[in-house]
């Protein structure tokens, strides 16, 4: 059984669903209520997470199984460095909210390697709360391509279908000890904040 994490809220979606705005938006939300709150992404911006995304804007090549190494190693400093480490701050009483965790490794580059070996790449803990930003392939990449800078490697409609079949496949077995909060991404950000928030003060974290 994997350790649950209290107080640590997950956003999860394809790309160009809208984790980075909403996770921006709990963070202010929170700071508001005045809660101690910390936002966070994956991956990062230490030079593990920025090699990472050099792969994902096709600067540096790899091979898939390379880069769910990457995003391994990334995710271990990102939840256990001894001074800005996820861990750390929720052991300071510190509500941690990250924009893509191990759910996004297990959709994305199970695609590529198999679910089992993502899977042993990722036992790390798991959050207390899954917002997961319920939103069609075709809407994200309308969303995607609007953009000045391109796709990215992932970004393909066969690929990121098979991606949302992951999702459904990982939210299907959670502990009963972790919330998920589906919400449809086609909603306004607005409606989708709302939404959230709503969700976490009738859990009394707002």
């Amino acid at each position: 059984m994997q350790r649950i994490l209290e107080r640590f809220i997950v956003v999860e979606g394809l790309d160009g669903a809208g984790t980075t705005t909403q996770m921006k938006a709990l963070a202010e939300a929170f700071d508001q209520a005045g809660v101690n709150c910390h936002a966070t992404f994956e991956p990062t911006s230490s030079p593990l997470g920025n090699l990472v995304r050099s792969v994902l804007r096709k600067e540096v090549v790899t091979t898939p199984l390379a880069l769910a190494m990457l995003f391994s190693a990334d995710r271990e400093d990102h939840l256990n460095h001894p001074i800005t480490g996820i861990i750390e701050r929720l052991e300071n009483g510190t509500i941690v909210i990250s924009d893509r965790y191990i759910f996004s490794s297990l959709a994305y580059q199970s695609v590529d390697c198999g679910y089992d070996k993502i899977s042993a790449l990722n036992e790390f803990p798991l959050p207390e709360f899954i917002v997961y930003i319920d939103t069609p392939v075709e809407a994200c990449l309308q969303r995607i391509d609007s953009r000045d800078n391109g796709r990215e490697m992932f970004e393909r409609q066969e690929f990121l279908a098979k991606v949302k079949d992951n999702y459904e496949m990982i939210f299907s077995d959670l502990p009963s000890d972790v919330t998920l909060l589906r919400i449809d991404g086609q909603k306004s950000r607005e409606e989708i904040t709302s939404y959230i928030v709503g969700k976490l003060r009738e859990r009394s974290l707002l």
